[in-house]
């Protein structure tokens, strides 16, 4: 004889299970004993265990970039500021409001700009990180690069050299 088990559920686990039941070949007694084998297995351990790890990869990675896109505005910034404060020579008293004027009216444009980029989903920082950022040209010569492309291809260089680099007599 089976041992018998009663167990009390909330309604909303116990609606699941009947949905689940409906289905041809499912019963109850099958979903629940599924579930409790899952729940006592190790495999299932080490599978919630995988699925923390690869969203904990996740999150590492994502506060790295943070971390570097953080820096990279901080820096900038910082040296903003230290290269405004040493080129910029104070203004005399009769010039100060005509500046804060123009200082107004270019905070304005500035505020602008920044709502116009941030609703285009635009990033300065990635502009500018792809902007310094070296391409192949500057690591290679066109030529180089050309006899790059043609053995990636599968072809001969232009200059008659094999796919070692060597050039074949006549």
């Amino acid at each position: 004889m089976k041992p018998r088990l009663n167990v009390h559920i909330s309604y909303e686990l116990a609606e699941r299970i009947e949905i689940a039941a409906k289905r041809p070949g499912v019963t109850k007694a099958a979903i629940v004993e599924a579930a409790l084998l899952g729940f006592f297995s190790k495999e299932f351990d080490d599978q919630r265990d995988g699925a923390l790890i690869r969203r904990l990869d996740c999150l590492t990675r994502q506060y790295d970039r943070l971390e570097r896109n953080l820096s990279i505005t901080t820096e900038t910034l910082a040296l903003y500021i230290r290269f405004f404060l040493t080129v910029t020579p104070p203004l005399p008293n009769t010039d100060q409001e005509a500046a804060r004027a123009l200082g107004k009216e270019r905070f304005e444009y500035f505020i602008t700009q920044l709502a116009r980029r941030l609703a285009g989903g635009k990033n300065m920082i990635r502009d500018v990180l792809e902007e310094v950022s070296a391409d192949e040209n500057e690591f290679f010569t066109e030529a180089e690069i050309a006899a790059l492309r043609a053995v990636r291809e599968g072809q001969s260089s232009p200059n008659g050299a094999d796919e070692h680099g060597e050039v074949e007599d006549e």
